[in-house]
C-alpha cells in the first residue's frame, strides 16, 4: 500500500444485494485526504471502468469475477489496483493489466495508474458475484 492514501477495497462476492458494489473506505493517518466526495466519485468511477473489462475467454468482467482485490487511490490521485488472474497459465495474462491500466486512465481526474498482479489468495469461483455466476451458469 502507498503512504499517504486512501484505500477502496470492492468484494463483489460480498457485495450489497441492491448496488452490487461493496466499497471499504479508509483514508489513512497523516497529511491532508481528498474529499470524501471526491474519493467516492472516483471510487465508483474506477469500478464502473474495470467492469469494462472482460477476459476475452469468459463472458464475465473482471471485476464480478472477483479479480479485482484492491485498489489504492493516493493523495496525487494515482491509483494502484491489486489484481489476480483465474490462473497462472491464463492465455490473457499479458493483455488484461493493460487493459485494466487503460480502463482506470480513462477516468478524468486519474492521475498515474498501476497495476499489480497477485497470486496471494489465490482466486477460486467463490470470489465471483452473483452476476457472473448467472453468466456463466454455475449455480
Amino acid at each position: 500500500m502507498i503512504d499517504d492514501t486512501s484505500e477502496i477495497r470492492p468484494t463483489p462476492a460480498a457485495a450489497d444485494a441492491s448496488t452490487g458494489v461493496v466499497s471499504e473506505t479508509t483514508a489513512s493517518s497523516g497529511g491532508p485526504s481528498l474529499p470524501p466526495e471526491e474519493l467516492a466519485r472516483l471510487g465508483e468511477e474506477i469500478v464502473t471502468a474495470l467492469k469494462t473489462v472482460y477476459d476475452p475467454e469468459i463472458p464475465a468482467d473482471i471485476y464480478e469475477l472477483g479479480l479485482i482485490y484492491k485498489i489504492d487511490i493516493g493523495e496525487e490521485r494515482t491509483v494502484t489496483v491489486d489484481m489476480t488472474l483465474t490462473t497462472p497459465n491464463c492465455p490473457s495474462a499479458a493483455e488484461l493489466p493493460a487493459m485494466v491500466e487503460n480502463a482506470v486512465a480513462s477516468i478524468p481526474g486519474v492521475g498515474c495508474v498501476k497495476v499489480n498482479i497477485v497470486w496471494d489468495p489465490p482466486w477460486d469461483p467463490s470470489r465471483m458475484s452473483d452476476e457472473a455466476r448467472l453468466v456463466l451458469n454455475m449455480w
